[in-house]
C-alpha cells in the first residue's frame, strides 16, 4: 500500500480524494452522508463553517465502511483524507471556512447506557457510548445508586470526547472510573479495526490521552461503587447549582486554558484586570465577565476573533508572568499556530 501523503487543505488532489469518498461513503450509506453541512450547530461557541462530507454515523458497521474508503483514498489517490468526530462541540473551535474533510456525528448505538451490578451488588459496570452525553451518564448513575460520575453532570460533552481529552471536574475526572474503550482504528487493517484498550494503556494524563484522531473511541467501560441515588442527587443539584453561579452561560466552550502547575489560568487572567476585555469594539469575542478563562462569542460571530483573542490573552500572560498558558479548546479547519512566546516583547 502507498504511503499517505499529508496534504494542505487548498491541495486539488485532496478535494479529489474527497469528492471520490463522499461518493462511495453515499452510495453506501445513503443519506447518512452530506456535504457542505454547518458545523456551527453542533458547537457550544455556535461558530464555524461547513464540513466538505458530514457523515451521520449509527453504528460500528458504518465506520467500517468510512476505514474502507479511507483505505481506498490511500491505494487509489496516495493520500489521506482528514477525519474528525464532533461530538457535543463543547471544547471545539472551528475555522470559519470550515472542514476539508469528513466530520463524524455519532447517533444510533452510540446512545445506549447499560449498568449492571455485581454478584455482590457494591460494585457497578456502566457500559456507555461514545455519543452519551455526560449529564444524561451521571443522572442515570446517580438514579441507579451508582457513585463516581456525578462530576458528569456540569460537563456539556460527550464520553468520547470526554476520553479522548481526560476531562474532569470537581474533584475528579474519567481517568478516576474508567476500565476500559472500544474503539475503531481508521487507519488500521480490517483484522485490526475493532479492539478493546485498557485504561491503563491510554496514557490518560491532565486533560490528555494517547488517542489519535483516526481512533474512534465507540464504548466504554466504567466502575461505579454504591450509593445512595437521594444522596448522589442532591450532590448533582450542588454541582449544577456551582456551576450557574461560577460559570457563564452563552456561546463559549468551557475553559479555554488548561490550568499551569501550582496557578489557576482563570485567577492568572482575572489579575491582568482582563475580564470583559476585547480586541477592539468592533471584535465579536470577549474575555467573559463571569469567568476569566471563559472567552464568549457574540451571535454570528468569528472564530477568527475567538483565536485572535485566544492569541492575545495567553501572551498577557506571558509577558506579566512568565507563564506559558495551553489551550484547553481544540482546532479544527485552520491554522491556529500559536506564536512563539518567545517573542512576546
Amino acid at each position: 500500500m502507498p504511503t499517505p501523503q499529508q496534504l494542505s487543505e487548498g491541495s486539488p488532489k485532496l478535494a479529489e480524494a474527497l469528492e471520490i469518498a463522499e461518493k462511495a461513503l453515499s452510495a453506501r450509506l445513503g443519506n447518512r452522508v452530506d456535504r457542505n453541512v454547518p458545523l456551527s450547530g453542533f458547537t457550544t461557541f455556535r461558530l464555524g463553517g461547513p464540513a466538505r462530507v458530514f457523515l451521520r454515523a449509527q453504528n460500528v458497521h458504518d465506520l467500517e465502511a468510512l476505514a474502507d474508503v479511507m483505505a481506498e483514498s490511500v491505494e487509489r489517490m496516495g493520500c489521506d483524507i482528514p477525519i474528525t468526530v464532533i461530538g457535543q462541540g463543547s471544547n471545539l473551535l472551528i475555522g470559519d471556512n470550515g472542514f476539508l474533510g469528513v466530520a463524524i456525528h455519532l447517533g444510533g448505538d452510540f446512545g445506549q447506557i447499560a449498568i449492571e451490578p455485581n454478584s455482590a451488588g457494591s460494585v457497578f459496570q456502566v457500559n456507555a457510548g461514545a455519543a452519551v452525553k455526560l449529564p444524561v451518564l451521571a443522572r442515570k448513575c446517580a438514579a441507579s445508586g451508582c457513585e463516581g460520575l456525578g462530576w458528569m453532570v456540569g460537563v456539556p460533552g460527550s464520553v468520547g470526547g470526554a476520553i479522548r481529552m481526560n476531562a474532569g471536574g470537581h474533584g475528579s475526572d474519567v481517568a478516576a472510573n474508567l476500565q476500559s474503550v472500544k474503539i475503531i482504528d481508521l487507519s488500521a487493517k480490517n483484522s485490526q479495526r475493532n479492539r478493546s484498550v485498557g485504561a491503563n494503556n491510554l496514557s490518560l494524563h491532565y486533560r490528555t490521552s494517547s488517542l489519535q484522531k483516526h481512533q474512534i473511541v465507540v464504548s466504554a467501560t466504567f466502575e461505579c461503587t454504591q450509593g445512595d441515588p437521594s444522596v448522589l442527587d442532591e450532590e448533582l443539584t450542588e454541582i449544577v447549582r456551582w456551576r450557574r453561579a461560577n460559570q457563564p452561560g452563552g456561546a463559549n466552550c468551557g475553559s479555554v486554558f488548561t490550568n499551569p502547575p501550582d496557578h489557576s489560568a482563570g485567577k492568572l487572567i482575572d489579575d491582568l484586570g482582563l475580564r470583559g476585555f476585547r480586541l477592539s469594539p468592533t471584535a465579536t469575542a470577549s474575555v467573559s465577565e463571569k469567568h476569566a478563562n471563559f472567552v464568549q462569542a457574540d451571535p454570528n460571530g468569528s472564530s477568527a476573533d475567538v483565536w485572535a483573542l485566544m492569541v492575545h490573552v495567553r501572551s498577557a500572560v506571558f509577558a506579566r508572568y512568565g507563564i506559558a498558558l495551553h489551550p484547553e479548546v481544540q482546532t479544527l479547519g485552520f491554522d491556529a499556530t500559536l506564536p512563539s512566546l518567545a517573542e512576546v516583547p
